[in-house]
């Protein structure tokens, strides 16, 4: 077995000269270590600028994108009120024209929201599901099994996770 003996750091020999004057030494490796954080520093000073015109940029962006989506959902509606002011020219027309007239804007009005994700459902008949209706009223003894839509008082738009509003139902409760 050896006997451990501590070992002398580097550039310490017993020989003489082989130690480096202290004052030298530290000076130059201070004088390095500063040019690292002024390196450093500058790095990180690029990445802050860097990191802010990016956010700058997308907030740019996505407000270019809302607006130019505002603007196509607008002119699809357009049309519907295009239709309805002819419909308001004719006011002194046929009521039964009139009823035809409102009727076709009303078809364009629930092709407009289809076109826009939101397509209308005709939830009468399915089972009551609490993500896509609401419940506001129960009607016991009918042919419907219980928890069944049997009436929708204002319909819903939209599926899935694309939904504009839910439809109010009264569903069928136990007999």
């Amino acid at each position: 077995m050896t006997s451990s003996t501590p070992s002398s750091p580097p550039g310490n020999d017993d020989r003489p000269g082989g130690q480096p004057e202290a004052g030298q030494d530290d000076a130059a490796t201070i004088a390095d270590l500063r040019a690292q954080v002024d390196v450093l520093d500058q790095q990180r000073r690029r990445a802050l600028a860097d990191a802010e015109n990016l956010r700058k940029r997308f907030a740019r962006d996505t407000a270019s994108i809302r607006e130019e989506e505002r603007a196509a959902a607008a002119r699809l509606w357009l049309t519907v009120v295009d239709n309805l002011d002819r419909a308001l020219e004719h006011a002194e027309a046929d009521p039964a024209s009139i009823v035809d007239g409102v009727q076709a804007v009303r078809d364009q009005a629930m092709r407009v929201l289809a076109e826009l994700g939101f397509p209308r459902r005709d939830d009468t008949g399915e089972p009551f599901d609490p993500a896509r209706h609401e419940a506001i009223g129960s009607v016991p003894g009918t042919d419907a099994p219980p928890g069944t839509v049997v009436h929708v008082i204002q319909p819903g738009y939209g599926s899935g996770e694309h939904q504009l509003r839910p439809a109010q139902v009264v569903v069928a409760g136990e007999s």
